[in-house]
């Protein structure tokens, strides 16, 4: 992954940053268990509440809302460390990753707003169990939707893991080195539980505080203290440059794209803004605002996100230039360190504080919206549909309180079990299993032409493919499976995105089946959405469910 040489670990503790962090983390965990008295709904007792904050956030609380769930320690620590490690290809295609992304918000999530405003739907495989009629095809969704997010939650506690071990804290035993990683774990699990989706709504407020003032203050400071962007450019390129540690017959990484590695950047870009719309927990934040318009105004505004995006991704190549040499407490070179170490190294103790609790506090938001997402899909589309149907509210908000605790644990099953090296694989591992559902909810929104039991198969096939080829993929310095998300496209002979491959075969098996039931006449599953679904807003009378109240909606696909 890098070419670091092992050295001696760093043992002490950074008492004065260790303290700022603390008294930080403290803070937010004190705004989490206050935050079930925020906007107080008359009971807590439904997922409605529970797990999506009454449906009543405004403009501002879901732009929050939204960039804490879509800017994590994937932001903060994998971008820039695989900026650091492997260059541009593996690390900077995250810029117009999220630019390509607004545009899709604006067009798609305002119509699965409004359809699930109208029949009450929590998830998306609500919405796929509506439009097709399917549970079998719901089920698959939901599935997938909570596997997908057991990489990415696990990612954040990876964040977590990195500024804690910076600060000195842990040790070389893995009891030691976890122990602080569990402590986080269980008071965010407390608040999540407890306050629900308007715990990480209001720390939101404060992580994006904290980062934009680390952010503005790192790329005015740092770069006059490395030698310029000029240097840190050029010491970028050299490096990758350089031939890799791994195999010496390759250069490290990428300093810019070449002509081989256009389908791979492309894909990547592209296969990741697909993919992360699918995601429950980008789901969830979307349908807790309290309008449509809510939903387009945020995607006009949230690209100011990106630009942050593309400072902090060029902070790995600033590490570069300042020497930053990132090592664990266990002596091993690990790239996931190099932000916190490099705040450590360049800044007074107690802002190198102020920024590990903005990666800390920037991973516990998200974490916590992720694990509420999954346990609204575990209750909605499988306790309910296929354990309890006659489930009252209160009982779905219980069951639902008490799988986001397990979706944490499971999560860090993944910390523990796979290889944390190049964490970036996290996020672009759930993409590929994500993106398989796009089929059934993104073409859904507009047409029903694809058959039910196509979809199924399209998806089947794609997530075998999807996972047997990351599987395939060795990670050249441990040798371990998973060890990234590119493999060769068949026919085209290029390498690209595992998900881009596996989502085109999906298509290609949905739409070949399609028309083999449909020259069958094999009957498709109920449609309970019509035409004015997909339009309905905030006030319309059109949000009452009434299929007969407007008759001119009723006919011909939305």
């Amino acid at each position: 992954m890098n070419a670091l040489a092992p050295t001696a670990a760093h043992t002490g503790v950074n008492g004065v940053a260790l303290t700022v962090l603390i008294v930080l983390f403290v803070l937010v965990t004190g705004m989490g268990f206050w935050a079930t008295r925020w906007r107080r709904a008359d009971s807590m007792e439904s997922l409605d509440e529970w797990g999506l904050g009454g449906r009543r956030f405004g403009t501002w609380v879901t732009w929050f809302l939204l960039g804490g769930d879509l800017y994590t320690a994937y932001t903060f620590v994998a971008v820039p460390a695989a900026m650091f490690a492997l260059g541009s290809v593996s690390g900077f295609f995250a810029v117009p990753y999220t630019i390509v992304l607004y545009p899709i918000i604006f067009i798609f999530m305002s119509r699965l707003w409004s359809v699930s405003h109208r029949h009450g739907y929590v998830t998306p495989a609500d919405f796929v169990k509506g439009r097709y009629g399917s549970r079998g095809l719901s089920l698959a969704v939901s599935i997938t939707g909570i596997l997908a997010t057991m990489p990415y939650i696990a990612l954040q506690l990876i964040g977590i893991q990195a500024v804690l071990e910076v600060a000195g804290v842990g040790g070389s035993n893995a009891l030691a080195k976890d122990l602080p990683l569990f402590i986080a774990f269980a008071l965010l699990a407390a608040y999540t539980y407890s306050s629900g989706l308007r715990a990480p709504a209001v720390i939101a407020f404060v992580k994006d505080t904290l980062i934009y003032l680390v952010i503005i203050v790192a790329v005015i400071y740092l770069p006059t203290k490395v030698g310029g962007w000029d240097h840190i450019f050029s010491a970028a390129q050299h490096k990758m440059a350089k031939p890799s540690v791994a195999n010496p017959a390759k250069p490290t990484g990428a300093f810019i794209p070449s002509n081989q590695q256009y389908w791979a950047y492309a894909t990547l870009a592209f296969g990741s803004a697909l993919a992360l719309f699918m995601y429950p927990h980008s789901i969830t934040a979307t349908l807790s605002s309290s309008s449509r318009n809510t939903i387009r105004r945020n995607a006009s505004i949230l690209p100011a996100y990106s630009f942050v995006l593309g400072l902090l991704a060029l902070l790995g190549w600033v590490a570069i230039a300042a020497g930053t040499k990132p090592i664990g407490l266990d002596g091993k070179p690990n790239a996931q360190l190099v932000i916190p170490q490099l705040f450590e190294d360049k800044f007074p103790s107690w802002f190198a504080g102020v920024a590990f609790a903005a990666v800390a506090i920037g991973a516990l938001v998200p974490a916590a919206i992720m694990s509420i997402a999954a346990a609204n899909t575990f209750t909605r589309n499988i306790y309910r549909d296929w354990i309890k149907p006659d489930a009252t509210h209160a009982q779905e908000a219980k069951v639902g309180k008490l799988v986001s605790l397990l979706v944490k644990a499971f999560a860090l099953v993944f910390v523990l079990a796979l290889d944390k090296q190049n964490a970036i694989n996290f996020q672009l591992l759930g993409g590929i299993w994500i993106l398989q559902t796009l089929p059934a909810i993104v073409v859904g929104l507009y047409t029903r032409w694809f058959h039910k039991w196509a979809l199924l198969a399209g998806w089947a096939v794609g997530m075998v493919y999807g996972t047997i080829a990351a599987y395939n993929v060795i990670n050249p310095t441990t040798k371990g499976h998973f060890g990234g998300s590119l493999a060769m496209i068949p026919m085209i002979g290029q390498m690209g995105y595992i998900a881009m491959t596996a989502l085109v075969i999906n298509l290609l098996i949905a739409t070949v089946a399609t028309v083999l039931l449909k020259a069958l006449k094999v009957a498709g599953g109920p449609d309970e959405t019509i035409k004015g679904d997909y339009f309905a807003d905030a006030g319309d009378p059109r949000v009452e469910k009434h299929l007969a109240m407007d008759a001119h909606l009723t006919t011909g696909a939305p």
